[in-house]
């Protein structure tokens, strides 16, 4: 059997882009909501730090209440109201005329501050420094894909753990209390997304070797 053969290659791509792969899907059923942001007029920074604020009340909810169903039930909601600022922003910056390179970086940030946000109430069920290491590894991947883009390939998304699955695992610590096991999956997850990434990122700059404008000489 030829596992290298282009169905079996795009199987494999299919399961590495991970929960990722959902995003169109996602943001076609917020569509109506992302219509009325934009006809509101609503700042896609106002998005963005909404996302941070959920996923802080999500890290709040799992610092401040017992594992278990209310505990679940809640930081579910919050993490989903947070993913769904995260894919809300961009399209209404787009739909809205609104988009600015600097509109780019917030967003950037307000992603890279809701991980550590909701990571950071894991404080109460789990060592400081398993909570600090897979907050440090959760930012990993997408430093890895900027600096990707800063290199001149295209943006690399998809890996075992990105966003998404970070979001759900931390929804599982919620209902069972198992902080330390999902913070190790979070941990070692996220690295592997980065190599996987990593690995696309030069797997692309092979193909199209030229060097950027905006690259610097090391």
């Amino acid at each position: 059997m030829n596992t290298h053969s282009p169905r079996a290659m795009a199987g494999s791509t299919r399961l590495m882009a991970g929960l990722y792969g959902l995003k169109p899907w996602y943001a076609a059923r917020l569509r109506p909501v992302r219509q009325a942001l934009v006809a509101w007029h609503v700042p896609p920074g106002a998005l963005t730090g909404s996302g941070v604020l959920f996923a802080a009340g999500a890290g709040a909810a799992i610092a401040g209440l017992p594992p278990g169903l209310l505990c679940g039930a809640a930081v579910t909601a919050l993490l989903a109201a947070r993913l769904a600022c995260a894919n809300l922003d961009g399209g209404v910056a787009r739909e809205g005329g609104r988009t600015t390179r600097f509109g780019a970086v917030t967003n950037e940030l307000g992603d890279r501050a809701a991980d550590l946000a909701a990571l950071a109430g894991c404080i109460a069920l789990a060592p400081s420094a398993l909570v600090a290491a897979a907050g440090l590894a959760a930012t990993l991947p997408s430093w890895i894909s900027l600096a990707g883009t800063a290199a001149g390939a295209p943006r690399v998304q998809g890996g075992p753990v990105g966003k998404t699955e970070r979001c759900l695992l931390l929804v599982l610590a919620a209902f069972t209390g198992a902080a330390v096991a999902v913070l190790a999956v979070i941990a070692v997850g996220s690295v592997l997304t980065a190599a996987f990434r990593l690995h696309r990122i030069w797997s692309l700059t092979r193909e199209n070797p030229a060097t950027p404008a905006t690259g610097a000489a090391r």
